[in-house]
């Protein structure tokens, strides 16, 4: 389960990696117009959010099982760390994204959409940190 778990934290880490670092960046730099880059970007991060939901779902139901024969503290704070990732994408889908879409005082919301993300990949890292340094 610790392996699977590992598997798990990687690719959402990973993917969020890609995806903020290289090819939104590639996007706006090789389409012709901001508007159709931040449009497959719009798509790009709602598909993120399901990557991290379901990673979350996975994540915990691994927990769930590790809390019955590791420390309880560890296994807390990694809970603690998806838990508030999954809630930084559910905030910028359903929070932020509207707001983006409709261009509503587009510099704040992207200002916070971009800074969930931030840290949804920092708490995604420190989990990956995190479960790489610990033993099953």
């Amino acid at each position: 389960m610790h392996r699977l778990a590992i598997m798990v934290a990687a690719l959402w880490w990973g993917s969020l990696t890609g995806l903020l670092f290289m090819v939104v960046p590639m996007l706006f730099a090789s389409l012709p117009t901001p508007a159709m880059a931040g449009s497959m970007a719009a798509r790009l991060f709602s598909a993120q959010t399901w990557v991290a939901a379901v990673g979350g779902v996975l994540f915990f139901g691994f927990s769930l099982s590790k809390l019955a024969k590791t420390s309880v503290k560890s296994s807390v704070t990694d809970m603690r760390f998806v838990a508030i990732a999954v809630a930084l994408a559910l905030l910028v889908e359903f929070w932020a994204a509207p707001h983006i879409v409709a261009r509503e005082n587009l510099p704040l919301w992207h200002r916070l959409g971009a800074g969930m993300l931030f840290g949804q990949w920092l708490l995604c890292g420190g989990l990956l940190w995190r479960l790489g340094g610990s033993r099953p």
